[in-house]
């Protein structure tokens, strides 16, 4: 695995260094957009809507459209400015019961690995809040986000569970909700007894993706049934951003020298209009000696 960020857990006067993982993958078969007829990709182009043409990564920016219409262009110096004093901090606001903490609220896992010098600091918290049956309710900034988090163990080690703000969890208004439906007593306890005969320790090796599985099967059987085509190298292209400065350049370069160079010579005549102009060359110079 590779580190996407380094930072520090700040646990009162405690500050353990640490570099954090993506804990998690998805594990999905992946397309890309061809032609039918070929297997060429398909590329998509960044076409300003306004004036049609192409912009470079360079110049696009964030825009925040307002209710009229109008558009707020933020820059990358505007997120600069933000105040995001956990940057680089872990910071623990308090501890918390598990129990206490509604799994809607959680948005993704990281592991924390610490560095050299913060491993015995890393370890005498990750002790101490195992033995407490408890996780650190934590604030974090990762990219250019600022989070509520959770730090619980797991398998000797911290992961970092991002979570949804309060405002970000939707209410469920439904219509059932609102109506009075009645539920007899018989019916209860079969259903509970239904649950009581399924019920069993939770073992995820037992699931698997079926789905992906008939898929990468049918995708097997194509390869070895040659049911494949290779589509032709694609030339590789130079910047967008490049080419148009070019040709800008060599526009300009083609005005210039144009403005400082003097007209082309005309081109010899050909055919019949050669021929009469050779016919009057003899008498302009048979005028010249009579005078």
């Amino acid at each position: 695995m590779r580190s996407i960020w380094k930072g520090a857990i700040s646990f009162g006067l405690v500050t353990i260094p640490v570099k954090l993982y993506s804990a998690t993958e998805q594990k999905d078969v992946s397309f890309h957009q061809v032609h039918r007829g070929d297997g060429g990709r398909i590329r998509y182009k960044r076409v300003c809507t306004l004036d049609g043409e192409e912009i470079p990564y360079s110049d696009i920016a964030k825009g925040y459209e307002l209710a009229t219409g109008e558009m707020v262009v933020l820059t990358d110096e505007d997120f600069e400015d933000l105040p995001l004093s956990t940057s680089r901090r872990i910071d623990v606001l308090q501890f918390t019961p598990a129990e206490q903490i509604d799994p809607i609220y959680f948005a993704k896992s990281y592991y924390l690995e610490p560095d050299a010098q913060g491993a015995k600091s890393y370890v005498l918290l990750r002790n101490a809040l195992e033995s407490s049956g408890q996780v650190a309710v934590v604030k974090v900034a990762l990219r250019q986000r600022e989070s509520l988090a959770t730090l619980r163990v797991r398998d000797g080690v911290f992961v970092l569970e991002t979570m949804l703000w309060p405002d970000e969890i939707r209410t469920p208004d439904f219509e059932f909700l609102e109506e009075d439906i009645e539920v007899r007593a018989q019916e209860l306890k079969m259903a509970e007894s239904l649950i009581t005969t399924m019920e069993a320790d939770f073992d995820p090796s037992e699931y698997h993706d079926t789905y992906r599985e008939a898929l990468q099967s049918v995708i097997e059987a194509k390869v070895a049934g040659k049911e494949v085509i290779t589509p032709p190298m694609e030339e590789e292209a130079g910047p967008a951003v490049d080419l148009m400065a070019a040709l800008r350049a060599s526009v300009e370069a083609a005005k210039r020298e144009r403005e400082g160079t003097p007209a082309k010579p005309r081109k010899a005549a050909s055919g019949k209009s050669k021929e009469k102009e050779e016919e009057k060359a003899p008498a302009k110079r048979k005028a010249r000696k009579s005078a």
